[in-house]
């Protein structure tokens, strides 16, 4: 770019007398404020958190004119334009001391973002207003721990993490939910995430490197078709961290962090992680439906252990959602032949849009089935599967949810047929079941028939 260096210098010169006037302003007038730092000053190096003495606020620039603390030689107080975002004005010293000491627990907290379009919003619940939607990779302050609406995952699981009052680099502020946040600490320099050294061009390293790994029970729901949403709404699986140099692996029984500094080859498809116990074995082709990944560690005893992680064809989220709505497509199928049904033994039983059933006379079923405490309402659930020799006896198969005196009560399990007449119930026990899956029937189950009504 070639530049006009008269033009420069009449610049400047216009310029000149309006910075030597700030300058004599502030070096005789009193601070407007004292302001606590929310987000990290890289030149000079001030850490957020610190308290400052704000002297000006230009809404033109949009930035505060602050005091640097410590540099004030010979009485003229050193000076520091701050974006309006990044720092928040009290009237007193006082006052920014005590709010300053009533965040200190997050004052150097920053927070790097795991998922592409995770929302910040105006309150701390799932379904409030998004007023920002952040970028994978992005960095953002953490500023205090709010208290807030259970978040809970496509399944309806609730989820591990709390929600938080953010900043965004650019100035939006809101409640973001930890779940999808990696936290660290930062005080000076530039912020920007740690990135691994990974040496080589190595084909094989940049798909493992590039995609979510999970457990091999994901990829066996997958390929059974009964899928268990809860467990796949945890997100267990292994991330390698190549953004962050931290691997993690999260399993039922376990969570663990590993910090490394440089992933170096090992051998034929296999890799260290230097600075951490983990080494990782690759098997397959990469996209194959036979990838696998075999991730070995020792622990603080040297003990060997290792887990397998798969890649699978679709987002854990997709997948859940998919399930969510076939569920919904075979209960809208019994409550649109009813919604309610009878027996001559055992009463009516109505189904609402909701998933809502009442049995008025369900405690006509044997005590063991309906025990004291249970009441004759609650919620179904469509998300039982059927073995492959019972498929075609059967229109599926469910589970009701009991309400009960003192909160959730048990639930009843039956395989179903519906028709054009209405509904056979048979009843299947707890232990013909494994996990969301029927295994058998019962050879003298209970069956109630109900016509549609």
């Amino acid at each position: 770019m070639e530049y006009d260096l008269g033009m420069e210098i009449k610049k400047l010169l216009k310029v000149l007398p309006a910075l030597l006037l700030l300058s004599a302003l502030l070096s005789c007038s009193k601070e407007i404020g004292w302001g606590v730092l929310l987000w990290t000053i890289e030149e000079p190096a001030i850490p957020s958190g610190t308290v400052l003495p704000v002297y000006m606020r230009s809404n033109i620039e949009e930035q505060w004119i602050a005091g640097i603390p410590g540099e004030n030689p010979g009485g003229q107080q050193k000076l520091v334009e701050i974006p309006l975002s990044h720092l928040e004005l009290f009237r007193t010293r006082g006052a920014a001391l005590r709010q300053a000491s009533a965040n200190a627990e997050y004052a150097i907290t920053y927070a790097e973002v795991l998922q592409d379009g995770l929302p910040i919003r105006d309150k701390p619940e799932n379904g409030a207003r998004r007023v920002y939607r952040l970028k994978e990779g992005e960095v953002i302050k953490i500023l205090e721990k709010a208290e807030g609406v259970e978040a809970v995952g496509a399944s309806g699981a609730p989820l591990e993490g709390g929600w938080f009052v953010v900043l965004t680099e650019s100035g939006s502020t809101g409640y973001c939910f930890s779940n999808r946040l990696r936290f660290f600490e930062h005080t000076r320099g530039p912020l920007v995430v740690f990135k691994p050294e990974i040496s080589g061009d190595d084909p094989d390293l940049d798909f493992i490197l590039s995609r979510p790994w999970y457990p091999e029970s994901y990829g066996a729901m997958l390929s059974s078709g009964s899928l268990d949403t809860e467990a796949l709404a945890k997100h267990w699986g292994f991330i390698p961290g190549a953004d962050t140099g931290k691997a993690k692996i999260t399993l039922p029984d376990l969570a663990i962090d590993f910090p490394y500094r440089k992933i170096s080859r090992a051998g034929e498809r296999a890799w260290i992680f230097e600075g951490s116990p983990l080494l990782l074995t690759f098997q397959g082709e990469p996209g194959a439906e036979n990838a696998r990944l075999t991730v070995q560690y020792d622990d603080e005893t040297g003990l060997t252990h290792s887990a397998v992680f798969v890649n699978l064809p679709f987002s854990v989220d997709m997948i859940i959602s998919r399930e969510m709505s076939r569920r919904q497509t075979l209960y809208q199928e019994l409550f649109v032949r009813g919604p309610s049904y009878y027996s001559p033994n055992y009463g009516a039983l109505t189904l609402s849009s909701d998933r809502r059933f009442s049995w008025d006379e369900m405690g006509n079923l044997p005590p063991g089935m309906f025990p004291p405490s249970a009441l004759g309402s609650g919620i179904i659930d469509m998300g039982i599967y059927l073995p492959a020799d019972l498929v075609n006896r059967y229109t599926g198969a469910l589970s009701m949810k009991l309400d009960a005196v003192n909160g959730e009560g048990p639930f009843l399990t039956f395989l179903y047929t519906l028709d054009n007449q209405g509904l056979k119930l048979e009843y299947v026990p707890r232990e013909n079941l494994n996990g969301p899956a029927v295994v058998r029937r019962d050879s003298s189950a209970l069956v109630i028939y109900f016509s549609a009504e």
